[in-house]
């Protein structure tokens, strides 16, 4: 059968599963901030030697393993999956096996991002837009699935609540001033009204985490405040998961134009057309996301090993290391957008990421730790509740008039520095389980749980 004909207004047809595919506009169109900003770190394979190969099978394999494993620019880091996992089974320092995996991490949280983008490619753009909405924190929210599991709220509330200030912060920061850097002279602009739209779901967030602390705060730390500030969560998770749900609507059908990256800002790209199947990249998704699991699971029985033997607190390992290492693949394509000019996508991932943090992953928390019987608030506490206060407040400042500079950016990283110090001197307990179960809760001067 000969190959259809490339219009002039198609993409390349792409053969899969013995038929071919025609790739239109329409397939391409909606490629989001936060696609462009993975793609950045990826780099073209050479296919020379595997094309030579004889079997068809074989030669897929290959093909998809090339693209895969050898398609990012943080390949180097893959050999850390099969040392963490020699280093668990062989008993090695569980520091040793703690750093392991987040190393492992970094590539893997790029490359679910490269898959969700193949696979949109077959589904079009709404389905590829739900997957990115759904999978693009997937390793803060299997990290946090497994604290739960394992009865450790702190780590739970301090990784997410990291996430969100490494994206506010660091990222935007960093972006912010690498990008003013880089445009000495003029003044950066973007546009405002994707920003409007973030931030006004993190300060619906924000209200959402506030009220079970001032609401226990001003009743008292009894056991009476616990259940309604208990129950008060849960109600404004359900409210949050109905927000994100409504975003997502917005985003992808209503005013999918405010979301879009601009075609011109992905010029020089490797990722325009698919590189391999669609049941191919379902395949590896699945595996990839089995892999995270086993690694997240690494992650949170090791932490406070780790946290004794680098006498760091599991705050600050929590709230600082882990988002870092889990987003560094996102976080450089923000940077490197931003040194390009372009920072409606830099901006893109930063709000785009914190509002998925905010208003699905916290919320889904909520939800399946009541499911499971764990009593999961809302409420952070005095200390890292205000720091996130800081935040949201000092980014909608900095992104009310359109435009920026490398001063901007630097007050944000400051006064991530600030905070970052704050958990760094702060010696927190290591979990006692869940301090919902006790009589009642303090409220050390860290801000730490403590039953």
């Amino acid at each position: 059968m000969a190959a259809p004909p490339i219009q002039q207004e198609t993409a390349p047809w792409l053969l899969e599963n013995g038929s071919y595919k025609v790739l239109t506009k329409e397939s391409h169109h909606g490629r989001t901030a936060h696609n462009m900003s993975s793609s950045s770190l990826r780099k073209k394979s050479d296919l020379t030697l595997v094309s030579k190969v004889q079997c068809g099978l074989l030669r897929s394999f290959l093909t998809n393993l090339q693209e895969v494993i050898l398609g990012t620019k943080l390949s180097i880091l893959f050999p850390a999956i099969p040392l963490a996992i020699v280093a668990n089974y062989c008993n090695f320092g569980r520091p040793w096996i703690f750093a392991l995996s987040l190393l492992a991490l970094m590539p893997l949280a790029e490359r679910v991002s490269f898959l969700t983008e193949q696979i949109a490619y077959f589904t079009g753009p709404t389905v590829g837009g739900l997957l990115n909405a759904t999978c693009g924190n997937a390793t803060e929210l299997i990290i946090a699935i497994f604290a739960l599991c394992q009865n450790k709220i702190d780590v739970v509330k301090y990784s997410l609540l990291g996430s969100i200030l490494s994206n506010l912060l660091l990222v935007l920061g960093t972006s912010l001033f690498c990008g003013g850097l880089g445009t000495l002279g003029k003044q950066q602009k973007y546009d405002r009204r994707q920003a409007d739209v973030n931030m006004l779901l993190l300060f619906l967030g924000l209200l959402c985490q506030l009220l079970p602390l001032l609401f226990r705060v001003a009743g008292g730390y009894t056991t009476v405040t616990t259940v309604a500030a208990l129950q008060l969560s849960r109600a404004s998770s359900i409210v949050m998961l109905v927000a994100y749900v409504v975003y997502i609507v917005f985003q992808l059908w209503t005013h999918r134009q405010l979301f879009e990256a601009d075609e011109e800002a992905g010029e020089g790209q490797e990722e325009e057309t698919p590189v391999i199947g669609f049941w191919s990249g379902f395949v590896w998704l699945v595996g990839m996301t089995i892999v995270i699991a086993l690694l997240s699971e690494y992650v949170v029985a090791t932490i406070e090993d780790a946290s004794n033997s680098w006498g760091l607190s599991v705050s600050f390992i929590s709230i600082i290391l882990l988002p870092i290492v889990g987003n560094a693949a996102e976080h450089a394509g923000a940077i490197i957008f931003a040194f390009k000019d372009k920072l409606d996508i830099s901006l893109g991932v930063a709000l785009g990421s914190s509002c998925q943090i905010s208003m699905f992953v916290i919320p889904v928390c909520v939800i399946v730790a009541w499911i499971a019987g764990i009593d999961m608030d809302l409420n952070f506490n005095t200390v890292e509740t205000g720091c996130l206060a800081v935040a949201i407040i000092t980014t909608a400042f900095t992104l009310q008039d359109g435009t920026s500079n490398y001063l901007k950016g630097l007050i944000l990283l400051l006064c991530y520095v600030v905070i970052g110090a704050c958990f760094f001197v702060t010696t927190t307990p290591q979990n006692q389980g869940n301090p919902m179960k006790g009589s009642v809760v303090n409220l050390g001067t860290s801000g730490s749980l403590a039953a």
